[in-house]
């Protein structure tokens, strides 16, 4: 008797464990990204969001055709459909407003504006699809609303650049809108989608770059920030956060937040002002509540005897 084939690697069940790693993981990694960004000397945004598009978009290739074979790597790309194309335009537009922020701002400005995703994403639930959403919920979104008047006072009073908190509150909605999307057709296999992300900010980048020449140092660092950081780090994370409760993946996922202003403080001597501090911390207490609570209902809901 014949044995039956091996099941496709995607196939094959994780268990929670291993996927709260993989979202530990992908956190760890997207963390170093401002810091590789601060190696790079080149005066064209447009150029390093091309370069590390493209090889952030052929780690993903690789990684689909390993996992999925051929054949599956191709049922992913029909199965997306709108859900996915619109999932591919939100991360294109977040990878792209993080380099361009990065020529404005601090990195700590950009990942604590970033930390209010899951807020946001309730938000724009509640506006979307009438999703409903508890008082603790409420109070959380304002307390994170204060949090970001109070980091982002300093552009206002002319002390950094608006641009670069406009395109950090720019990379906050996009993720959290797509978010809301995954969450709505979970179905849905979105690795194709920020793939096609990859694609279409490259693309983008492509027509708005005014040069591609960068020497073999920045190529080798936009080697490693292209498919290694964001690629890498939107595999571990597409792949664990399927067996992982969503405020779970989420909690994990402040990881990011709190370690990139380290490293780039540890390694580049960037300091945060003290008003993004304070208001990074009311963002951070305000997100850690929400997800520790939401966390709970989720798991009571788990528990409950099914009617």
């Amino acid at each position: 008797m014949s044995l039956p084939p091996p099941k496709p690697l995607s196939d094959r069940p994780l268990s929670q464990t291993t996927g709260i790693f993989l979202v530990l993981g992908s956190a760890v990694v997207w963390s170093f990204g401002g810091t590789l960004a601060r190696f790079l000397d080149i005066p064209d945004s447009w150029t390093i969001v091309f370069w590390r598009s493209l090889f952030a978009a052929l780690f993903l290739l690789c990684f689909m055709l390993l996992r999925d074979g051929v054949k599956g790597t191709l049922g992913l790309f029909r199965g997306m459909g709108l859900p996915g194309l619109a999932v591919g335009i939100c991360f294109a537009t977040a990878s792209t407003s993080f380099i361009l922020a990065l020529g404005y701002t601090t990195v700590a400005n950009i990942v604590l504006i970033q930390a209010g995703v899951p807020l946001i994403a309730a938000l724009i639930g509640w506006i979307v699809f009438r999703e409903n959403v508890p008082l603790a919920t409420w109070l959380a979104i304002a307390a994170v609303i204060c949090g970001v008047l109070i980091m982002v006072s300093d552009s206002l009073s002319g002390a950094v650049s608006p641009i670069g908190d406009a395109l950090a509150l720019l990379i906050a909605f996009a993720f959290a809108l797509a978010t809301v999307i995954t969450r709505k057709y979970a179905h849905v296999r979105m690795t194709p989608a920020v793939f096609l992300g990859t694609i279409i900010a490259g693309t983008l980048a492509a027509s708005q770059a005014t040069g591609f020449a960068v020497t073999l140092p920045e190529l080798g660092i936009l080697i490693i920030f292209g498919a290694f950081n964001f690629g890498l780090g939107l595999a571990l994370f597409v792949t664990g956060a399927r067996f992982v409760p969503s405020a779970l993946a989420a909690l994990f996922g402040t990881a990011e937040t709190v370690l990139a202003p380290v490293w780039v403080a540890l390694i580049h001597g960037e300091i945060p002002s003290l008003t993004t501090i304070i208001g990074g911390s009311v963002v951070l207490a305000a997100l850690l509540c929400y997800l520790t609570v939401e966390l709970f209902r989720q798991q009571g809901l788990a528990r409950k005897p099914v009617a």
